[in-house]
């Protein structure tokens, strides 16, 4: 067990984190991801609170769907990342990161011109539990068949020992899977019926390396203060047709400008991982800064997520500088390994 934005978190099991890797890519793996925050914000004006707030366009989906965006800073800065879980008409649950929910409950609050809303943080009331693997729904389905079954980036109900729950097609490992949010009276019960039914739990060792093989962003690596969702290549986050939006200036004033650095994915010859921090060279001159690095199991040797500038090509040879020690490295497209 491990502190994690203010929680004790499990950083492996019994099993360790490579073979909790491997059950998530080959079979089926549970994370619990209760850390991440729930905001319930309702009434008349939540679409449009949340519009305003947000850099995605929910006009683009429709109560009983999930979708991916933005809490950005008057700079542009990403302050958080977030799913939207869309449940009724006027009724949505919002999932920033561990340490951002006061921050999102603060941005939500009060009264727009469409009518009054709502923003109560819930974290309390629910477990969140990820069940992810190309055989988690499978496994899943003695469980709850309505689980299973929901679509990818679909939101719908279900009940467990006869208590109302909900479950979204979504997840952080770049495999097939559900995400459930468990009243807490029965999560406990939820999670053994789960483990019982085959799936292996996994903590956030093998949740960090399965996200950097599918090449997926960490707050406070790839997100986070001088980092834009043009920086990390998101730009498909960003509604420019749906009208203003927090950061919105900002985003444009960079655009017009150039986007500068921009984040790529580095294949590192041999097992030894790159880390955060250290600097990216090519023809021995300073490129960039790796944002995330660790050893893939799946491939077999490291990799690393890093802010490059521009003109660095995806085929350039690089070198990582690990503490003096120089990893041959070549810029590769993102992910690093695709889901089957």
């Amino acid at each position: 067990m491990v502190p994690f934005g203010g929680w004790e978190m499990p950083l492996s099991y019994p099993g360790g984190t490579l073979a909790e890797h491997r059950a998530c890519r080959t079979d089926a793996a549970v994370f619990d991801v209760s850390h991440l925050g729930t905001v319930r914000v309702s009434g008349a004006g939540a679409l449009e609170a949340l519009q305003r707030a947000l850099t995605n366009d929910l006009q683009r989906i429709e109560p009983g769907r999930a979708q991916y965006t933005h809490l950005l800073d008057l700079d542009g800065s990403v302050l958080d990342d977030i799913i939207i879980w869309w449940l009724q008409p006027e009724l949505f649950h919002i999932m920033p990161n561990a340490s951002n929910t006061q921050r999102v409950v603060t941005a939500l609050q009060g009264t727009g011109t469409a009518g009054p809303t709502s923003a109560v943080d819930i974290t309390d009331q629910r477990a969140v539990l990820a069940i992810q693997g190309p055989r988690a729904r499978e496994r899943l389905e003695p469980v709850t068949a309505a689980a299973a079954s929901v679509g990818r980036f679909q939101v719908a109900s279900f009940e467990f020992d006869g208590v109302p729950c909900t479950a979204a097609g979504t997840g952080y490992t770049g495999e097939d899977g559900v995400e459930c949010a468990v009243p807490s009276t029965v999560a406990g019960r939820f999670w053994e019926a789960v483990l019982e039914a085959g799936v292996e739990p996994a903590g956030l060792g093998a949740r960090d390396t399965l996200r950097l093989e599918a090449g997926l962003p960490l707050h406070g690596h790839e997100l986070g203060p001088g980092i834009t969702p043009l920086n990390a290549r998101l730009g498909w986050v960003i509604s420019w047709d749906k009208g203003d939006f927090t950061g919105r200036e900002a985003l444009e004033r960079q655009q017009s400008r150039g986007v500068d650095p921009v984040l790529k994915g580095i294949a590192v010859q041999g097992r030894r991982p790159p880390r955060a921090g250290q600097d990216v060279l090519e023809n021995h001159t300073r490129v960039g800064t790796v944002s995330s690095g660790n050893y893939s199991p799946t491939l077999g040797h490291g990799i690393a997520l890093a802010f490059l500038e521009p003109g660095v090509a995806t085929g350039d040879r690089v070198e990582i500088d690990a503490r003096g020690l120089l990893l041959d490295g070549q810029v590769v497209e993102l992910p690093f390994v695709k889901r089957r």
